[in-house]
């Protein structure tokens, strides 16, 4: 039977309508979806540790947490573990005597925080506290329970406890818990140590009592959850507490004066028996100088872009180099192609190779002088220990300069400047010691 015109037109707004009527409801769904973040299948505690379990409630942050499991490699970073001493065999000279000299390699993903530690020499066959498990293991409760729910008295007592010892009270590496309150989900900053340094940091700028879980910008939360632990440290007093310099400011030369006024020398280094320090992972100290910071990016912004997965938007809990995911790090600002970006980045980062390089060629240089020279004067030693602390805190940051160039390459300078008068002073006693004759050691 032929349909008239009528016909066809009723049907076809028929459709219409329908269609119209699916993509209404598709649109609801997708905005209930967006609101409703999340389902809870299971009740989170402060004792939840495990992250399979906040995966049954957040499955899709989850997803993105247990591929920090994965390695991949950037030029200068990534996740792909090799020997830093195998690489760069200088390293071995400059950490003569200390523990870093059995075993120094590059970090993976958070997920193997607490089995790296485990299996490093460096825990194996030296005594280590319990401090280290501070930012190598999801700890809060252990913290709680030793410290009869004290969370900061926990923390002083385990970190004095041996290292094997205080490893047997914890099963997991970094955990959902470190970063976020079971109850909101908001972020909030956990470790003992990071909140007594930032109100040190905030007091010496003027600001009293200063708690950045009830007085910090969520965008400021952003890079604190980070720089808990992607900070320097030392283990201070007989009890090894793990303490942040921050009490005078977060520049090189700042924790230097820190170090400086309480006498505080790592080891005696093992060639020259300068008191020398050792840096740890500076990256919220230097990060804290660059252009990304006085622009408001956080750590988060780049580490941890934000992704689309149907109506919702979260943060990669895949933490890795913005290098490995250039569309959503660096696009969402710089509007440059991806090629163009690593380019620039790589740029960076081989000029700072290449300064480090000529900065540890001129220590080493100066430890040769210093032990050719028998008995070196004490400024000597202190221009090594001048120049180790920037070579150090340079290389063991995990940017490669990138972030905070300039700042980066001030500090290189400065080091070259100090491993040179250093070689002066070491060549003017030997000359001293000799009658006036003298040769540059190596």
């Amino acid at each position: 039977m032929k349909l008239s015109r009528w016909t066809w037109l009723e049907l076809t707004g028929i459709a219409l309508i329908g269609a119209i009527v699916l993509l209404l409801i598709n649109i609801n769904q997708r905005k209930r979806e967006a609101r409703d973040t999340f389902v809870e299948v299971v009740k989170l505690t402060e004792d939840t540790v495990e992250p399979a379990d906040w995966g049954r409630n957040f499955p899709r942050e989850y997803d993105g947490f247990k591929r920090t499991r994965e390695m991949q490699a950037t030029k200068y970073g990534g996740s792909v573990p090799f020997s830093h001493l195998d690489k760069d065999p200088r390293l071995k000279r400059m950490f003569a005597g200390y523990a870093f000299e059995l075993e120094y390699n590059k970090a993976r993903g958070h997920a193997w925080s607490l089995q790296d530690q485990d299996n490093t020499r460096r825990t194996k066959e030296r005594p280590q506290p319990g401090s280290c498990l501070q930012c190598h293991a999801s700890i809060l409760p252990a913290y709680r329970k030793a410290g009869g729910g004290d969370v900061f008295k926990g923390f002083e007592i385990i970190a004095a406890m041996p290292f094997h010892e205080a490893r047997k009270l914890v099963d997991h590496a970094i955990a959902c818990l470190d970063c976020h309150d079971p109850k909101t989900m908001q972020l909030r900053v956990t470790r003992p140590a990071f909140l007594y340094a930032i109100k040190a940091l905030k007091k010496s700028q003027g600001v009293e009592n200063y708690d950045p879980n009830t007085m910090a910008s969520r965008q400021e939360m952003r890079t604190y959850v980070c720089g808990q632990c992607h900070v320097e440290y030392y283990f201070a007093g007989e009890h090894k507490i793990v303490t942040y310099p921050w009490a005078q400011g977060l520049k090189v030369e700042q924790i230097e004066a820190y170090y400086d006024r309480i006498s505080f020398s790592d080891w005696k280094h093992g060639e020259t028996g300068a008191p020398v320090l050792k840096a740890q992972h500076p990256e919220f100290e230097t990060y804290s100088q660059g252009i990304h910071a006085r622009s408001g990016v956080a750590c988060a912004d780049c580490h941890m872009p934000y992704q689309r997965q149907g109506a919702m938007k979260i943060s990669d809990h895949n933490v890795r180099s913005p290098l490995l995911d250039i569309e959503r790090s660096c696009l969402t600002c710089h509007p440059f192609p991806a090629s163009e970006m690593k380019a620039r980045v790589e740029a960076i980062q081989d000029r700072h190779a290449a300064l480090l390089s000529r900065a540890e060629d001129a220590l080493v240089a100066l430890i040769g002088d210093i032990k050719a020279a028998g008995g070196a004067p004490d400024a000597a030693l202190q221009f090594q220990r001048k120049a180790q602390w920037r070579v150090d805190f340079v290389n063991a940051e995990n940017s490669m300069g990138f972030h905070a160039p300039q700042e980066s390459a001030r500090i290189l300078a400065e080091a070259i400047d100090y491993a040179r008068q250093g070689q002066l002073a070491a060549l003017t006693a030997r000359r001293a010691a000799s009658g006036g004759q003298a040769y540059l050691g190596r």
